[in-house]
């Protein structure tokens, strides 16, 4: 045999050993001792060689050491020593894909962050603590950034901007005695797990990866977990969409029933029923769904939005019942979050990297509307209007409004987001409408952004809650968003159902002014065949704000003279033979306004008048 092939066979019987090594590791591993022996002692008998393996002493003396140097690290605060013990040894799966090690590395970078206030409290290493919190906040626009979706963590995302941390109610936990040692508890157990992890039979490594890299295997998972957020996210959204529809029709129809138990009361006794009031009534019946499904869809538990009675008859011991069931219940000893420093969030917002001020908006925006109803929501938006968080008063330099004309699409739309939060809340609104350029950048952006992106729905979501005060339903107007509406709506199948639905409920509420109802008077054979159309169409949902719409520009007497050169009390029954009892009284009610003789009377003096309940008008 030449030598050539002697060293083919050893290479052969080499990789045999070797393999037989693997299979006997893997045995051990999942502890099948009997099999152990049987294999061995067929190896022996065949005369099979079993490699041992690999660097089982050295490995786990190297764990021991590693183990022990990141927990006195931990304990002398030492974040750098500790981060890159960290970094070399924890496997980049286990810290890419594996919550609990997510979670851990967070308050760890907490615990190194504050570990200057808990090593000398009367005496704080105030510089030391600056220049670890910028690191924490480097960290949170980073790696931290993926963990801002969980509610867990989103307070500690305020913990750069709190000047003493020692002294707020959020982060008291973490100045507890026992707050370290717990976290150092849990340190242990995941070092005792990760490190051995690391143990694993080489025969399952080479089966798991099946001859892929690392980082394809890192990138697989990754996609998996971010099409799950995604479908996870979807599903959230439907359910709270179909939640707070149910709750709207529920108190809506609450309401109506108080209403006419009043009016029956009324009649009962003797008393006239107006019709002005009546036809009050029917334009509530209308517009009822949108009043409180879009101020509660983002309104959440409808905070500050108290109950409003257009009846002259509203002392029924029957109707004040029926509307105690549905009075929203004020939570008892809430916490208040802790302040912040405007000054430097304001100055960051404007003046920061594009990531920091996305994660800025982002948690203003959760701030609000995460906050529990009630005292601690209104402390957060005081906190922000005190402030002038948008800087509404300030026009000399630049403010967050102007992130709406951003070149980066992700800030334009957090931006929207956060004004859109705003307009969710009287209060809010009545801030927003103290800027003089915020209809001219909003109405900018509803025209010029993608027709479904998420900026110019959050947009128009925007406008349609600011058509509450009427200060703003008037500079609407003037600006021509009647028209402009009436031909995004020509072609509702190229419109999401989202926009849709808020496009109509928008154009509703602009129709219900007088100074609306000549604007669509000037246009009406287009308005006509617009909103016709419309009735017809797939989504039921947008059916009553079309009939408002209709029901009202049908007072006016051109729009009536055109609508009957149109025959469009012939298109209305086309559609009154619907199963729909609801919509087939609704388009009773419009035939009835459409062959009405009453003329529009010339708007009132106080119809420019604020609105303090402008909730009513949603």
């Amino acid at each position: 045999m030449s030598s050539s092939e002697q060293a083919k066979m050893g290479d052969v019987f080499a990789t045999e050993a070797d393999l037989l090594g693997m299979i006997k590791e893997y045995l051990t591993f999942e502890e099948l001792e009997e099999t152990v022996q049987v294999f061995d002692k067929e190896c022996k008998m065949k005369g099979k060689l079993v490699s041992k393996p690999r660097g089982n002493a050295l490995r786990d003396s190297k764990s021991r050491v590693i183990q022990k140097d990141l927990l006195s690290s931990f304990d002398d605060g030492d974040h750098k020593v500790f981060f890159e013990l960290w970094t070399e040894n924890i496997p980049s799966e286990v810290k890419h894909t594996d919550t609990e090690a997510q979670s851990l590395e967070f308050y760890l970078h907490i615990h190194f962050s504050i570990y200057p206030l808990r090593r000398h409290p009367n005496r704080q290493d105030q510089a030391e603590f600056e220049e670890r919190i910028s690191l924490f906040k480097q960290y949170l626009e980073t790696r931290g950034a993926a963990l801002s979706q969980t509610a867990e963590f989103l307070p500690y995302y305020a913990l750069p901007f709190v000047p003493n941390p020692t002294v707020h109610p959020s982060f008291k936990d973490l100045f507890q005695d026992s707050w370290m040692p717990q976290l150092k508890s849990k340190l242990e157990k995941f070092l005792l797990l990760s490190l051995k992890s690391s143990k694993t039979p080489r025969l399952l490594t080479l089966y798991k990866e099946g001859g892929r890299s690392t980082k394809e295997i890192e990138t697989e998972a990754m996609q998996q977990l971010q099409l799950q957020l995604a479908e996870s996210d979807r599903r959230i959204t439907s359910y709270v969409r179909k939640f707070n529809k149910t709750q709207a029709d529920y108190r809506n129809l609450i309401g109506i029933t108080a209403e006419l138990v009043d009016t029956l009361e009324a009649t009962v006794s003797g008393k006239m029923i107006s019709l002005e009031y009546l036809q009050s009534v029917y334009v509530r019946l209308f517009s009822s769904q949108m009043r409180q499904r879009m101020v509660q869809s983002t309104d959440f538990t409808r905070p500050g939005t108290g109950y409003y009675s257009l009846s002259p008859y509203d002392d029924g011991y029957a109707s004040s019942m029926l509307r105690a069931s549905i009075a929203p219940q004020r939570p008892k000893d809430v916490p208040m979050l802790p302040s912040l420093d405007y000054e430097k969030l304001k100055k960051d917002l404007v003046e920061g990297p594009l990531r920091l001020r996305c994660l800025l908006l982002q948690a203003l925006r959760w701030r609000l509307t995460r906050s529990l109803p009630g005292e601690q929501r209104d402390t957060v938006l005081q906190g922000f209007i005190s402030n002038d968080l948008l800087k509404c008063y300030n026009t000399n330099q630049k403010t967050v409004l102007d992130m709406m004309r951003s070149k980066n699409e992700v800030v334009r739309q957090y931006t929207a987001r956060l004004i859109n939060a705003f307009a969710s809340l009287a209060e809010g609104r009545a801030y927003l409408s103290q800027i003089p350029k915020l209809l001219k950048v909003l109405t900018e952006a509803l025209k010029t952004e993608d027709k479904e992106s998420l900026t110019r729905k959050n947009v128009l979501v925007a406008l349609q809650k600011l058509s509450l005060r009427r200060s703003q339903q008037t500079a609407m107007i003037d600006d021509g968003l009647i028209g402009w509406l009436v031909d995004e709506l020509q072609d509702p199948d190229c419109l999401s159902d989202y926009t849709l639905e808020y496009s109509t409920a928008l154009l509703m509420n602009l129709c219900l002014r007088t100074k609306g109802k000549r604007k669509c008077a000037e246009i009406a054979k287009h308005v006509l065949k617009v909103l016709t159309d419309l009735l017809g169409h797939e989504n039921h949902e947008i059916r009553p704000y079309v009939n408002g719409a209709l029901y009202s520009i049908l007072s006016v007497a051109s729009v009536q003279q055109e609508a009957r050169e149109m025959s469009v009390e012939e298109i209305l029954r086309c559609y009154n033979k619907e199963e729909n009892p609801d919509l087939n009284r609704q388009i009773e009610f419009i035939i009835k306004q459409l062959n009405s003789a009453e003329e529009e009377g010339p708007e009132s003096d106080d119809e420019e008048d604020e609105d303090d309940n402008d909730v009513r008008r949603l």
